[in-house]
């Protein structure tokens, strides 16, 4: 089934607006404008308005498609919390002006935390293992354990590590195991020690380097890291889940991918599609594509 999975019913976030390669969102009480290399479109409303209404701007370095410099008015923090909430799920992140735009949290994933929270919770397992590769901040992770899941949380960045367990501090969660590691090395080692997991949880970049420089590029490693995948993710009582934002990427190439390394594992309820951020002019910002997999049925889980 091909689907497009947006956020919803979430007071401490919204897309504003969007268009000439910018957006303006507000988390929680701030409103910032940073760039958007997807947003090709006329904004909706005047400069004006955003002028007005932006109280952080990112600005790119010359030379640099990245990095760059915010610009704040005054009354503007530099790291502040937010609040998620999903029926029994209750979360706080904290979020920051780093100098690559992010501040991070990608919102657009609010219906895949969903999807995890109630895939881990309707597992038969009664603490079902999940591993979350590429964790960043965390998210992800703190999701599924709010479900009760023995969660390995795995970024090869130690701030990112630590920024994670701030959330899930303020979040009063615990006992998430934390790992600084290169994730192809580190689902290869666990291969050979035959570990197995009921919940695998992906979101690889484009383009990246381990802690100790290991290359990592999209379309060359994403095959061999998902064979090895489907050898660590449990054939019968289990949810997958990956994410890519790279341009090029489309569904059709993760589901082939999909269909050919994970062949012996029950997929019935499996979706592949797209996720987008809506604003208030109607525009639909495209954000990646996912696909995701369980033995538990769609019909129990409400992502909307």
């Amino acid at each position: 089934m091909y689907s497009f999975l947006t956020v919803s019913n979430w007071p401490d976030y919204e897309l504003i607006d969007s268009g000439n390669f910018e957006k303006l969102e507000r988390f929680g009480d701030y409103i910032l404008a940073r760039p958007e290399p997807q947003a090709i479109w006329d904004k909706h409303l005047p400069p004006s308005e955003w002028e007005r209404l932006a109280q952080a701007i990112f600005k790119r370095e010359k030379g640099s498609t990245e990095k760059g410099q915010w610009q704040l008015r005054r009354g503007m923090a530099e790291q502040w919390f937010i609040k998620y909430e999903y029926q029994e799920m209750k979360l706080r992140f904290r979020l920051g002006l780093s100098s690559f735009k992010h501040v991070g949290l990608f919102p657009e994933q609010d219906p895949n935390w969903k999807f995890i929270y109630e895939a881990a919770r309707q597992l038969k397992s009664k603490a079902p293992k999940i591993l979350n590769l590429f964790a960043y901040t965390g998210a992800a992770s703190l999701a599924a354990k709010a479900a009760n899941a023995d969660v390995t949380h795995l970024d090869s960045v130690k701030q990112v590590n630590y920024w994670a367990r701030e959330n899930m501090e303020a979040s009063n969660l615990d006992q998430i195991r934390w790992i600084v590691e290169d994730a192809m090395k580190f689902a290869r080692r666990e291969v050979k020690r035959g570990n197995i997991y009921q919940g695998l949880i992906l979101d690889p970049p484009a383009y990246g380097r381990g802690p100790n420089g290991e290359k990592w590029q999209l379309e060359d490693e994403l095959n061999e890291l998902l064979k090895l995948c489907a050898q660590l993710l449990d054939p019968t009582d289990n949810f997958f889940l990956i994410n890519l934002y790279s341009l090029g990427f489309s569904g059709l190439i993760l589901e082939n991918l999909i269909s050919q390394n994970f062949n012996t594992h029950v997929k019935a309820n499996q979706e592949v599609g797209e996720i987008y951020l809506q604003d208030r002019g109607q525009r639909k910002l495209p954000l990646g594509t996912f696909y995701r997999f369980s033995t538990v049925l769609y019909n129990k889980i409400d992502t909307k």
